[in-house]
């Protein structure tokens, strides 16, 4: 009988494939424009990260103005949405290329822990918001006596 070495990352392409359909079913894209976006739906870029007081995320909005982004926590999710307005409006017969979106958007992620809204810290600077989501405080063991009768 010969020995056969495992590999664990072997069939890890197909499953990159699988899952690349998966989503893709799930979350069609619609045929509008040649990139397969709509010209004014858009999902701004996000880094997720984590540091030593909690998990760090940035996103990525050019040409957003700070009143028209919000962050909030529901249900352990937390929701960043907005809104880009058009700069300057143009017809559409002027444009020559149109690459830059417009529009509202939406971006949501399920936090890991439940963690309390108050303590979660947002700033915007220089068209990036960076939202930090704090480590939740460690339950202190509790000691109980116990008597006996």
């Amino acid at each position: 009988m010969s020995v056969m070495r495992w590999d664990p990352f072997k069939n890890i392409s197909a499953l990159q494939d699988r899952i690349n359909r998966l989503f893709e079913d799930a979350f069609p894209r619609s045929a509008e424009d040649e990139e397969g976006l709509a010209v004014c739906a858009w999902r701004p870029a996000v880094d997720i990260y984590e540091t030593e007081e909690g998990v760090v995320v940035q996103v990525d909005l050019p040409g957003v103005r700070k009143e028209d982004v919000s962050v909030e926590v529901k249900n352990n999710l937390l929701v960043i949405q907005g809104l880009r307005q058009v700069e300057t409006p143009v017809n559409e017969d002027r444009y020559f290329r149109r690459e830059r979106s417009c529009g509202s958007f939406q971006r949501s992620f399920a936090l890991r822990d439940t963690v309390a809204p108050e303590s979660i810290k947002a700033s915007f600077k220089n068209g990036v918001l960076t939202v930090l989501v704090p480590r939740p405080e460690e339950e202190k063991p509790k000691k109980i006596s116990v008597s006996i009768d």
